[in-house]
């Protein structure tokens, strides 16, 4: 993480108006703590790669903890997957976690439904982040997830299906990438992983 540089910073030039300045703070802080712990996630760097003050900062979103409740609120922290086809869900979610494939093309947490996910695994370390991830985190994604897995053990269903996708979410992200796997096994992993999730969906 020392040397990630913040591609807001090279992508977005200042916006000219509130609404576009307020957008583009957003975006600057969700790849910021998208890529970093929020701990290492400061007003100044996220009001630097937008080219703005950071007093601006603070006077669209308040505290950094508000701003960071904002990111969360602007991800849909996997709920997105829940609107796609039932029957497909295994094969979509592993090759997201194993090979980085969105539907879109892109990577913004929006596009890439485990961005949020990822977001809520690197504020583990924070007291302050974690006391709103455990707030919210059932309104944002358990809750909503139970309620789509439905049937017979749905809550525990729903509690292994997110339990696989974080932990291979964090493999990932301890792995570079499973970058050191040859193609072959990791083709291996992400069918092995997609029979998994949908055997825990399907029950």
């Amino acid at each position: 993480m020392e040397n990630w540089v913040p591609l807001v910073a090279t992508s977005i030039s200042r916006p000219r108006n509130a609404v576009a300045t307020r957008q583009a703070i957003l975006d600057a802080a969700r790849e910021r703590f998208t890529a970093q712990s929020y701990e290492d996630v400061g007003m100044r760097d996220v009001a630097r790669d937008v080219g703005v003050d950071a007093a601006l900062v603070s006077r669209y979103f308040g505290s950094k903890e508000d701003l960071f409740v904002e990111v969360l609120d602007s991800c849909k922290n996997g709920r997105d997957l829940m609107d796609r086809q039932r029957d497909d869900f295994g094969r979509r979610v592993s090759r997201e976690v194993v090979f980085g494939e969105y539907d879109d093309g892109s990577d913004d947490c929006n596009a890439n439904r485990l961005g949020g996910l990822l977001i809520l695994l690197r504020s583990i370390g924070s007291a302050k982040a974690m006391d709103v991830v455990q707030k919210t985190s059932n309104a944002r994604f358990f809750d909503p997830l139970t309620e789509w897995i439905g049937g017979d053990d749905a809550a525990v269903r729903a509690r292994l299906v997110a339990g696989l996708i974080m932990g291979m979410a964090i493999s990932r992200e301890l792995t570079n990438g499973f970058s050191s796997m040859p193609r072959a096994e990791q083709e291996a992993l992400a069918k092995r992983m997609a029979t998994a999730l949908q055997g825990l969906l399907d029950g």
